[in-house]
């Protein structure tokens, strides 16, 4: 039986906004549901009337139940998860406690995010490591066979990506995993993109770490992140930079790591934001993450099909079952004049560069791309008005 679509009207009950304009950037940062609003800014008025500190206090069953529910949406356990203030913070965090020295290898693919490359790059220069490239085939996605092929014992470091920032093709990013991870070596799994548009657990894509960001499909506040850390692969780093949240002063000259995820937490945090990133895992949770990428799909095919019919405009996304972003071009435009063509008639999409995904975007000779990510919020009507407004211009 196919799964129930989530209607759009039901959605922007919750999302007042979704109703007024075209909004098709949940790739970035979307709109969060007013659940979410709520519960940050009610926090955020309760400091104001007891102190940090006491609000705090009030919520700490809530604040510590957080990782249970997080354990639920990644099919993890509770001392897997950590919070942290960014999907970059939680990337750069495992990355550094990664043993690397002279001589190690690093594979990324050519999805690699630019703020990852830029980071392997940096340590690999300092340590004396070399950042290599897996290529990918014709249609995006990682060779495999060329992965197994490159793999020996001084491949201490995969790195994937679950969906680029530039396009909809998904990584196959289950088996390449495998073969990672039978060579010996870590595997470190961007999910920015994927966590809260498709279903992100640690079985299903055999990583050993999984970053992602509250803000983008997950529909939380910005300035959150959450990290999820095999169990396992937790012996095999060795966490540099911590302070009392994940470590314990233990005398004079002595600290003891704590010995789950949360060595990786930082004490200081937006407490409101922490418990509007929970709301908004609760709230995908009781839609259904299949339910959600079912929806987010077919807002996207309906999207790309009607520029396809458009002649001046391409669609950019390779893989045959691409995800919720949908990239393109239009003949004779810069992807800039497209973007602020749209936000005069209140259509939010954004322009991904080449400098964010440099390997893909060089060798398909793109410079860079229009991306519209619509979201289960997204009626099929605002759909045709995107599609008729792209016709225009």
């Amino acid at each position: 039986m196919d799964t129930q679509l989530i209607p759009a009207e039901l959605a922007q009950e919750d999302t007042p906004s979704a109703a007024t304009q075209v909004f098709l950037d949940s790739a970035g940062s979307s709109l969060p549901p007013q659940s979410v609003v709520d519960e940050v800014v009610n926090h955020v008025r309760r400091e104001a009337e007891v102190g940090g500190y006491r609000a705090y206090g009030e919520r700490l069953d809530d604040l510590e139940a957080g990782y249970g529910l997080a354990a639920e949406f990644f099919g993890c356990a509770p001392d897997e998860v950590a919070f942290t203030d960014s999907a970059t913070r939680s990337w750069l965090s495992v990355l550094d406690a990664v043993p690397l020295t002279q001589g190690d290898r690093i594979l990324t693919t050519e999805v690699e995010y630019g703020g990852n490359a830029i980071a392997l790059l940096n340590l690999a220069q300092q340590v004396g490591a070399t950042v290599e490239l897996v290529p990918s085939g014709a249609d995006g996605l990682i060779d495999l066979d060329a992965l197994r092929d490159t793999l020996d014992e001084r491949v201490k470091l995969v790195s994937l990506v679950h969906v680029p920032t530039n396009g909809g093709v998904v990584s196959p990013v289950a088996g390449a995993a495998a073969i990672a991870r039978e060579a010996g070596a870590l595997v470190l799994l961007d999910a920015c993109q994927s966590i809260g548009q498709l279903p992100v657990t640690l079985a299903g894509t055999g990583a050993d770490v999984i970053t992602g960001t509250g803000r983008k499909w997950l529909r939380g506040p910005r300035g959150t992140g959450v990290l999820v850390v095999r169990r396992d692969a937790l012996t095999r780093l060795r966490p540099r930079l911590v302070d009392l949240a994940g470590a314990t002063w233990t005398g004079p000259s002595e600290i003891a790591l704590r010995e789950d995820a949360r060595v990786f937490e930082l004490w200081e945090n937006s407490i409101a934001d922490r418990l509007g990133l929970l709301v908004a895992f609760r709230y995908a949770l009781d839609l259904g993450l299949d339910r959600i990428a079912a929806s987010v799909t077919d807002r996207a095919n309906r999207l790309r099909a009607g520029l396809a019919r458009l002649p001046r405009a391409t669609v950019r996304d390779l893989g045959e079952h691409p995800s919720g972003i949908v990239s393109f071009t239009i003949d004779g435009m810069a992807a800039d004049d497209v973007k602020a063509a749209l936000a005069e008639r209140d259509i939010t999409v954004t322009v991904s560069r080449v400098t964010s995904t440099r390997h893909d975007m060089s060798r398909r000779g793109l410079e860079q791309v229009v991306r519209a990510s619509p979201h289960y919020f997204v009626a099929d009507g605002q759909i045709e008005r995107a599609v008729d407004a792209v016709a225009r211009l």
